[in-house]
């Protein structure tokens, strides 16, 4: 343990006045805004290893981060396991909002009577079935319930936690503010919200207008605001600049701040779309063999039906046998618990030495036990994986003959347990859910190992996969790359709430970190089958084209 006057920042980095501020906060709520590529997460993580390291966060309390998505909660996760190292780190609990109900649910289920009352082995499926099965959307509510009614419900959280991290907090919908609010406000807890403003682009899902103005209303937070981009190039922050200004003037990043000329912004228009793709595909291909730029950091983003709009640059991606991958028809298994568990164990299984791998794996395994608990099942582990290793060794299968390696992680699944890989995300609570990401995972591993023979660089490939990312913008967001395409920068698929466009254009605009191109093509063929509306005739979006008319030499009809 340190004192608080000597903390710095882990790794030695270099945090702008109002992060560090926000990082040693000590008695009382932020309200925290930052724009895209300004460290929010990096700076929960230092917040973390503070607390932790200089005992604010006194033992045995702990910490809650609260996220949207499981990756986000997962990448928290890790980075604050890094900065402040396993030992701390179990004190660090993170879990999407759905999945922080279900615990309050599991723990205090006896709460819930009459028609909402459940079985201790209850299930969550896609339909409601009297004590034995809810549905994934009951979670929430149920968990407002027992808090609303139990007292001791809410004492039994309130002791176990000193710190509340909530991330992406723009996106925060009426529930889930009242889970928040009956869990945590009046009981005096340090909560730091985090999240943009200008990403705000869940409204369609309940979003709640001004939620930073009302939480720090309700929770007597400060307000703070981190202006430093470290994603983007100059020229980019200035055209983000542009776009906040109409978004939301008080949280422009100071002129003085940006400095240099770095950053190339280029607009395209074009006859017809296929004109459009041959272009784009040209375009990409210089960008792999001449400028060097990895696979893995292009990215074409689309407002929204993506395989209608970008069928033509598939296909010319196809014929110039450019790796590319679909996020519309391939979801991003990598990111899913269960897919990482069974990589992790693969690694741990034909690696040399994976710490990280099997920290993780431990992670997943045996989150919750007490300190007694945790020694014993990971001798458990361990003695598993040693005589797996052997058997390994002995068919020589780093060189994978996949059906085989499959057949070592059918062994583990079987000892992990169905009960256990259920508990790795709600979503799981449905059978059928769980099967769907096994089968997923299975054959995205056996796709790799078909064109690579090492299973080491199939497990590397697993999570960058070494290809073109094409996927919506909202797919996009928490998302970064060196070069960015947004296709189809039309009226006629930026219909709608005019803001919530702004916002989504926005999110897809802060994505490029070097270069980023806009195209737009005044005719779109009628995609076929397609029996719904489609406007052939299309009309460029001039207001979003007009940020970047300043920022290229090209003129908007080139």
């Amino acid at each position: 343990m340190i004192k608080r006057d000597s903390w710095s920042p882990a790794d030695g980095l270099v945090l702008e006045p109002n992060a560090l501020r926000a990082v040693r906060e000590t008695n009382g709520c932020l309200a925290l805004t930052a724009g895209p590529g300004a460290g929010k997460t990096e700076m929960l993580a230092q917040r973390a290893d503070f607390l932790l390291r200089t005992g604010t966060c006194r033992y045995p309390s702990r910490i809650l981060a609260i996220s949207f998505k499981v990756d986000a909660s997962r990448n928290l996760k890790d980075r604050v396991r890094k900065r402040c190292g396993q030992d701390l780190a179990v004190r660090f609990d993170s879990y999407t909002f759905h999945a922080f109900a279900k615990r309050i649910i599991d723990r205090f289920r006896p709460v819930l009577t009459g028609l909402d009352a459940l079985d201790p082995d209850f299930k969550i499926g896609d339909r409601r079935i009297e004590r034995s099965q809810i549905e994934f959307g009951d979670l929430i509510p149920l968990a407002i319930q027992i808090l609303r009614v139990s007292q001791v419900a809410r004492a039994a959280i309130r002791k176990t936690y000193s710190d509340v991290f909530l991330d992406e907090f723009q996106d925060c919908t009426d529930q889930q503010y009242q889970l928040v609010q009956l869990a945590f406000q009046g009981a005096g807890l340090r909560l730091i919200a985090v999240g943009d403003t200008k990403q705000r682009i869940m409204s369609w899902a309940g979003a709640l207008e001004g939620i930073f103005s009302k939480f720090a209303s309700d929770f007597q937070a400060t307000p703070l605001n981190l202006y430093l981009n470290f994603r983007s190039q100059p020229t980019l922050l200035r055209l983000q600049n542009d776009i906040i200004r109409v978004l939301d003037p008080a949280s422009m990043m100071p002129d003085e701040q940006i400095s240099g000329e770095g950053g190339e912004v280029m607009v395209h228009g074009f006859d017809t779309a296929q004109a459009e793709a041959e272009y784009l595909a040209d375009q990409i291909e210089q960008w792999i063999k001449v400028d060097g730029v990895p696979l893995s950091e292009i990215a074409v983003l689309v407002s929204k039906q993506l395989d209608l709009y970008a069928s033509l640059l598939i296909e010319e991606l196809e014929r110039r046998k450019i790796p590319h991958r679909n996020e519309q028809k391939m979801q991003d298994i990598s990111t899913e618990p269960a897919a990482r568990l069974i990589v992790d164990y693969l690694l741990c299984l034909c690696g040399s030495r994976e710490p990280e791998a099997w920290l993780r794996l431990m992670d997943l395994l045996i989150p919750f036990s007490d300190q007694f608990d945790q020694e014993r099942l990971q001798q458990d582990w361990l003695a598993f994986i040693k005589s797996e290793r052997s058997a390994v060794a002995l068919l020589d299968e780093v060189k994978v003959d996949w059906p085989t390696a499959w057949d070592f992680v059918l062994s583990f699944l079987k000892k992990v347990g169905v009960a256990n890989l259920t508990s790795l995300s709600p979503d799981y609570e449905s059978s059928t859910r769980l099967n769907e990401v096994l089968v997923e995972t299975r054959d995205r591993l056996k796709e790799l190992s078909g064109v690579e023979p090492n299973l080491l660089q199939v497990l590397a490939r697993f999570s960058d996969d070494f290809a073109i990312r094409i996927l919506t913008i909202h797919k996009s967001k928490g998302l970064e790359f060196e070069s960015v395409i947004i296709m189809a920068v039309e009226n006629q698929i930026f219909f709608g709430n005019p803001d919530e466009n702004r916002c989504a254009f926005f999110v897809g605009v802060s994505r490029a970190k070097s270069k980023l191109l806009l195209t737009f093509a005044e005719n779109r063929e009628r995609p076929e089958g397609w029996a719904k509306r489609w406007d052939v005739h299309r009309d460029a979006q001039s207001e979003y084209l007009g940020y970047a008319r300043p920022y290229t030499n090209q003129p908007l009809d080139s």
